[in-house]
């Protein structure tokens, strides 16, 4: 039995959860927030707080189960919304992001010190210190989750963009990480003794990390469920609908985007959804030409991509997208970089593209190609609902089970229960 923690809850932590809970590994799940839509508060709450709230909500996994330590990520979440900047900083504000991550580790740590039959403690970076220095006393095996690059390798490739584009610089905050969080990162990869990455790209980065003690596997994330074909609008306008899904920063290569918006001109139209990060005059300026969704639920999110002909998602720096494989589900291909993971799945050319990172004139010709050949549009479509079939999260949860069950050196091979094969066409549905 082991216990996982994730202070957020993201898609791919859920998937986990379920695949741990259904081979009866998982003892106990440790986050920030779990939202019940039967909660009392919930006839009470404002609907937006509540369609927030209802992001946190934990299916497949009994609540006796699911442990909190909420109030970090309560004042995270209150400090966001009043706009009060100083109490979420980087590193330093009581409420920052890395605030929610330590101290749900310091909580997980402390339970593990009184927690029985347990064998193993599964975290993710910045949140995994306390509870792997903890575990390693107790004999415990740490098994650990990288879900984006390398820190030196992002160091590298983000100062070189800094320079490259310095109007971009206020966007990339991972650079300004100070010596002891670097510092924290290394010692939990020290401290691992197995870990789990989202994509060869990721597992290539962790070559900067040195010699490491820990045999590192390859869990590629899974794609929602899939729809039979594509709704094409009906529409006199012929300008390619184009859809950005993720934080508004240079890491995802936003500003080569925008000047591939440029070059097409009204050729496209461009929807980027997601937050700002940071103040930027160049940021603004695309905000004001182009339209902007700040954030949709995901329901709704997969609704919006399905509205668009294809997705650009130029990252200079990943794990594994979430919302490439999102896309190929709704029947939307998408031009993205070997940087973002989608080498491990996406045939060039057939369900997408890949580009090099930092060029926009490459994003700009794959765009043209897609604006004046729309037989070859269609065609990558029904391709990309098929390879979104083919990456389901039910296979994901297959393969991270046999990757834990086989961590647990007890037990050398899986048992019957992981089920590694494709799902069931009847299992696919929009």
């Amino acid at each position: 039995m082991l216990i996982l923690s994730h202070p957020i809850g993201n898609a791919n932590v859920r998937q986990a959860v379920r695949a741990l809970n259904d081979i009866g590994l998982l003892s106990e799940f440790w986050t920030s927030l779990s939202w019940r839509s039967e909660h009392p508060l919930a006839r009470i709450l404002p609907r937006s707080v509540s369609r927030q709230l209802s992001r946190r909500t934990f299916t497949h996994v009994h609540q006796d189960q699911v442990h909190c330590y909420p109030w970090l990520e309560a004042g995270r979440l209150l400090a966001s919304r009043f706009r009060l900047a100083s109490l979420t900083r980087h590193e330093v504000g009581w409420f920052s992001v890395d605030a929610v991550y330590r101290g749900l580790d310091a909580t997980v740590a402390s339970r593990l010190q009184r927690a029985k039959n347990i064998t193993a403690i599964y975290a993710y970076e910045d949140g995994a210190l306390a509870s792997f220095r903890v575990a390693r006393k107790l004999g415990l095996r740490t098994i650990y989750e990288l879900p984006i690059g390398y820190w030196r390798s992002y160091q590298e490739l983000m100062e070189e963009e800094a320079e490259l584009q310095p109007e971009w610089a206020v966007t990339l905050p991972g650079i300004r990480d100070s010596v002891d969080k670097r510092e924290r990162k290394d010692e939990e990869l020290a401290l691992s003794s197995h870990i789990v990455v989202a994509s060869e790209f990721v597992r290539h980065t962790l070559l900067k990390a040195g010699p490491l003690n820990a045999r590192v596997s390859v869990a590629p994330y899974g794609a929602p469920a899939t729809c039979a074909a594509k709704i094409w609008p009906s529409t006199s306008d012929d300008a390619l609908r184009v859809i950005f899904v993720g934080m508004l920063s240079q890491r995802k290569g936003m500003s080569y985007l925008l000047k591939a918006a440029d070059l097409l001109g009204s050729k496209i139209k461009l929807t980027l959804v997601g937050k700002r990060v940071g103040e930027c005059r160049a940021l603004d300026a695309a905000l004001r030409t182009h339209r902007w969704i700040p954030s949709l639920n995901h329901s709704d999110l997969l609704q919006e991509i399905g509205r668009h002909d294809v997705m650009v998602f130029p990252s200079l720096f990943e794990g594994l997208g979430l919302v490439l494989l999102e896309a190929l589900s709704q029947g939307v291909p998408v031009i993205t970089t070997a940087h973002s993971g989608a080498s491990d799945f996406l045939s060039n050319g057939e369900d997408g593209f890949l580009v090099p990172i930092r060029d926009a004139g490459a994003i700009a010709e794959k765009l043209e190609l897609l604006a004046s050949d729309r037989d070859r549009l269609e065609a990558m479509s029904d391709a990309a609902i098929r390879k979104a079939a083919q990456r389901s999260w039910k296979q994901y949860r297959g393969r991270f089970a046999s990757i834990v069950w086989q961590a647990l050196a007890e037990y050398p091979t899986p048992p019957q229960a992981i089920d590694l094969s494709p799902s069931l066409p009847g299992e696919q549905a929009c």
